[in-house]
């Protein structure tokens, strides 16, 4: 229990809704089950997320002692060392496996160590911060995309990982004083970003489906989906703007990380053919929601 709150384990499951995405982007007609690189890559995004808890927790050490003086490392039950040497182990193997799948998913996920890294060792009190974490998301989806081919750059896997990573800069910005009481304005700027990262994956499923490269009912399906998903998210933004306690904003920051695996899916089903794979994708978020009501996210 203590290195599952040390990883913040509910949250993994976005991560790894993030790979069955990007993996049906490049391929949208393949059958998973046969797919050993998939599940390859799958265990590539959990050691590199997991790598990254653990880092942002060592570093935030002093805060955590303040703020969360019940958190693993503060609290004692896991030595900084210790934790240290698991971030290490666990990003060695991420590098590893995703060798194994091939060049450009090695050159992926070393982007994705480079930008986790950053996040956590430099960034995280600069106002750079929020674009390092996005980016660590972009990179995320994209090491999902790494097994296939990328004809040219605004390809649909970056248009894709470009929406969800700058919806991610968004709850970052969110979510950086959710310990204390937040600044309203910082709250309405990151409810600016979230909606430009929203806006850019409604444009990418109207612009494929006018050019018909999907099938129509399912663009009408998922435009729904992303707009109902939409409404739950503004509604806790604008909660959290109005009463700008950290009970409200962590109750908005824990809904955006949720969405994620929603916002996947509903790409999932645009993408693909075989609704099976939206509603697994989707499935994600149960054991998410399930852990978190013992495990917090935040």
């Amino acid at each position: 229990m203590t290195w599952a709150q040390l990883v913040r384990l509910p949250t993994v499951f976005t991560a790894m809704a993030d790979i069955f995405l990007g993996y049906l982007l490049t391929k949208p007609q393949v059958d998973l089950h046969t797919e050993w690189m998939f599940f390859v890559l799958l265990a590539v995004s959990v050691c590199h997320y997991w790598t990254g808890m653990i880092m942002n927790d060592v570093f935030d050490q002093d805060v955590d002692g303040r703020e969360r003086p019940g958190r693993p490392i503060p609290s004692g039950r896991i030595p900084a060392t210790k934790a240290i040497r698991t971030a290490v182990i666990l990003n060695a193997a991420g590098l590893g496996l995703a060798g194994i799948v091939g060049e450009k998913a090695m050159l992926t996920a070393a982007c994705l160590t480079l930008a986790i890294w950053l996040y956590d060792g430099v960034l995280k009190s600069t106002p750079l911060a929020p674009i390092a974490m996005g980016s660590c998301r972009f990179f995320n989806v994209m090491l999902g995309a790494s097994s296939g081919s990328m004809e040219h750059l605004w390809c649909p896997q970056v248009q894709v990982a470009l929406g969800l990573g700058v919806f991610v800069c968004g709850l970052t910005i969110y979510a950086r004083q959710e310990a204390n009481e937040s600044s309203r304005p910082q709250l309405t700027l990151a409810t600016a970003v979230v909606a430009a990262g929203l806006t850019i994956l409604a444009w990418f499923i109207i612009d494929k489906q006018q050019a018909q490269l999907a099938v129509p009912e399912n663009g009408n399906s998922a435009l729904i989906l992303l707009a109902v998903i939409s409404l739950t998210i503004f509604r806790r933004l604008l909660a959290g703007i109005s009463d700008p306690s950290p009970e409200r904003v962590q109750l908005a920051v824990k809904v955006m990380l949720l969405s994620l695996v929603t916002l996947d899916a509903t790409i999932v089903l645009f993408v693909t053919s075989n609704r099976t794979y939206a509603i697994l994708t989707a499935a994600l978020i149960i054991p998410a929601r399930l852990l978190a009501r013992r495990i917090p996210m935040t």
